[in-house]
């Protein structure tokens, strides 16, 4: 007995994942039209009996398409912050749009096994988004892209491998940051840094860096305190430190993130400091709380939701193999200037 034709030889075929199969079956946006033609081609070369939307197969709804997104475990509580919340919000509706389901995938490598993570994904998913990095090594992700799983990352970045990824443009916006402070006559500027682990906030801080080398400055080592973790204001013990400092205090500070500046301004607050007056503080992501802080907070503004369409576009691409060229794309930043840097704000 002849063996029936499946989605998966099809698939197979054209060259393309079962999910642009099913989506090219039955109309769905987000296929173009040279892969369709080729998809219908080998529908047509196979025999492949495609049933109508009354009669649709146990193995169409099986082929609907499905996608992951992977983010360390630490991170979790980024899914209510507004950074990675709109980045998260951002690559799913994209995903709806075409037609995919999306699966959080946690990763804890203190109590998690990479091989089962690998087996576990490459039998459920058509390709992976992998957001951040921070204890998603470089190793991980190189192996993970070994599965032939179509890969994309997030505010990462592997030097020496040619992987398509979606980045702020951190570097500029540290060095934006920076800039506007010293343009603002501030020369003892502080800076508090985030994680090592996570190279969006590195990128981050050699643009700060970079400025105040422009202007033949240094930043001291004392008023570069490193990140304290598990604190839930995670600029508040940083500031701290600085102030406790015997000698005089910075006249701004720059926050290596939005919420690295929440928790230095309640320290700066509970000093009996007034902002911008005693110390002009800024920093960046422009979350959605950075405009209501007391006063309104200076940040450098990153297009989270649409980093997060952008990487599920490359990922759509990648799933179909409409895209071989891997590119680093870089999303535009904007200095959005609000009252604690101590400028004038019409």
């Amino acid at each position: 007995m002849a063996k029936k034709t499946s989605m998966r030889d099809v698939a197979r075929g054209a060259n393309v994942s079962p999910s642009a199969v099913w989506m090219v079956i039955h109309n769905r946006p987000g296929v173009a039209p040279e892969t369709s033609k080729r998809v219908w081609e080998v529908i047509s070369e196979l025999g492949y009996v495609v049933k109508d939307g009354n009669g649709s197969s146990s193995e169409d709804v099986a082929s609907t398409g499905s996608v992951g997104l992977l983010m360390e475990k630490g991170s979790m509580p980024a899914m209510m912050d507004s950074f990675y919340g709109d980045i998260i919000r951002g690559f799913q509706s994209e995903a709806q749009r075409l037609g995919y389901q999306v699966s959080l995938i946690m990763f804890d490598r203190t109590t998690e096994n990479l091989d089962l993570l690998k087996r576990g994904v490459s039998k459920t998913i058509d390709g992976l988004v992998v957001a951040n990095d921070g204890d998603i090594t470089p190793e991980m992700v190189i192996q993970l892209k070994a599965s032939n799983l179509p890969v994309v990352l997030i505010e990462n970045h592997i030097d020496d491998q040619r992987l398509p990824c979606v980045l702020g443009d951190n570097f500029t916006a540290g060095y934006m940051v920076m800039q506007h402070m010293l343009k603002l006559g501030h020369r003892e500027i502080a800076v508090l840094p985030g994680p090592k682990k996570y190279s969006s906030l590195v990128d981050r801080l050699r643009g700060c860096m970079a400025a105040m080398a422009e202007a033949g400055l240094l930043i001291r080592p004392e008023w570069m305190p490193k990140p304290v973790s598990k604190h839930p204001l995670k600029g508040y013990v940083q500031m701290k430190e600085i102030l406790a400092l015997d000698h005089h205090r910075p006249t701004a500070v720059i926050a290596i993130s939005d919420k690295t500046a929440l928790g230095a301004m309640e320290a700066i607050k509970e000093e009996g400091l007034q902002i911008p007056y005693d110390i002009a503080i800024a920093s960046i992501d422009n979350t959605v709380e950075s405009a209501y802080t007391r006063p309104p907070l200076t940040t450098v503004h990153i297009p989270k939701l649409d980093m997060g369409i952008l990487a599920f576009q490359k990922l759509h691409h990648l799933i179909n193999g409409e895209n071989d060229i891997p590119v680093k794309s870089l999303v535009y930043s904007e200095l959005i200037v609000r009252e604690s840097c101590g400028a004038a704000v019409d």
